[in-house]
């Protein structure tokens, strides 16, 4: 792998099933040069999300499909490099879709979206809790939720990157937060490091009784990143008039069919609750909305974020798996 050229991974193959790394192709191109009014990237960190998986299959999405041979979507965050565009200097640091590569060059019409990191933000932070992860949970759960003060939100995939944020936004809105996630040691975090009251751990219990146990008056918003027999458990412990946040299922993403829909539906009735799916893109007009209280929470010390950051270039396929076993703690990137 060469310094002094554009490293690059592509998609080589559709996934069949759990996402492996032969579905990636390496290849090493030129450095760009930039055009009129365009600049150059060179980015210092990737951000994975399980968004990226759907886009690897030729089916209908939000937006289109990766054909064989495109470079691998994903955000990143890195230094202007060469500038022809007088709103950037050599020296800025911003983000941007600059997918699996060393250098990008946006296009014109997306420069729009490239965003400048603001001073005493960090690289990893700004991919995060001030990216779309945080303006994710905190529309999802505010607009979409509309969590009151003293009523219990359930939140799945808890321990990822928008899941514990979620958590956190509503126990500022004083809310009882109770948080599934994987495994003793993302649970003990939920609880002691992001302030969740309660965590059920599904690798070990019972997520229909936990649920019961620890959200004896029912749920009232329940916020999904996970699907499948989860969100079946959560479907049987609504509180009356409940608001279910569909964000993701990645439970899902790697199945070869459609799953069957969940069993529980009709709960939906009984409590007169409703289900309602979003897109965060919807809100990019409210961005900088969503980033000032983020801000303030943080400064407040009422909100932290986790990052996983593994390293190298090489790693991009493997970190990016690490969404669909688990291994991730929050906030999935790379460092190249």
């Amino acid at each position: 792998m060469s310094a002094e050229m554009n490293r690059q991974w592509l998609l080589k193959e559709r996934p069949q099933g759990m996402v492996q790394e032969s579905n990636f192709e390496y290849r090493e191109q030129s450095i760009p040069e930039p055009g009129d009014g365009e600049i150059l990237v060179h980015n210092l960190y990737l951000s994975f999300d399980p968004t990226f998986r759907g886009q690897m299959v030729d089916r209908p999405n939000y937006v289109p499909p990766m054909q064989i041979g495109d470079i691998m979507r994903g955000a990143s965050a890195g230094e202007v490099v060469k500038s022809n565009n007088p709103d950037f200097q050599p020296g800025d640091l911003v983000i941007g879709a600059g997918g699996w590569q060393d250098y990008f060059i946006p296009d014109q019409a997306d420069l729009m979206s490239v965003s400048k990191i603001p001073q005493g933000v960090s690289i990893p932070n700004s991919m995060s809790i001030f990216g779309l992860t945080g303006v994710t949970a905190y529309f999802g759960l505010l607009d979409v939720g509309q969590p009151k003060e003293g009523e219990t939100v359930l939140v799945s995939g808890a321990a990822g990157a928008t899941g514990s944020v979620v958590g956190q936004i509503a126990k500022i809105k004083g809310c009882r937060v109770v948080g599934i996630a994987g495994g003793p040691e993302k649970c003990a975090w939920l609880i002691e490091g992001a302030n969740f009251d309660a965590a059920i751990d599904y690798k070990n219990e019972n997520v229909y009784k936990g649920i019961l146990k620890h959200c004896p008056q029912g749920v009232d918003v329940y916020y999904e990143n996970v699907g499948g027999d989860i969100l079946e458990a959560a479907l049987g412990c609504l509180a009356m008039n409940a608001r279910i946040v569909l964000c993701g299922g990645i439970s899902s993403y790697n199945s070869e069919e459609v799953p069957p829909g969940p069993r529980g539906l009709m709960n939906l009735v009984r409590t007169r609750s409703r289900i309602q799916g979003f897109l965060v893109l919807d809100y990019v007009d409210r961005f900088s909305q969503a980033r000032k209280d983020i801000a303030q929470w943080m400064a407040d010390g009422l909100l932290v974020s986790q990052e996983d950051i593994q390293e190298g270039f090489e790693n991009a396929p493997k970190t990016f798996m690490r969404l669909f076993t688990g291994q991730n703690r929050g906030k999935q990137m790379l460092k190249l």
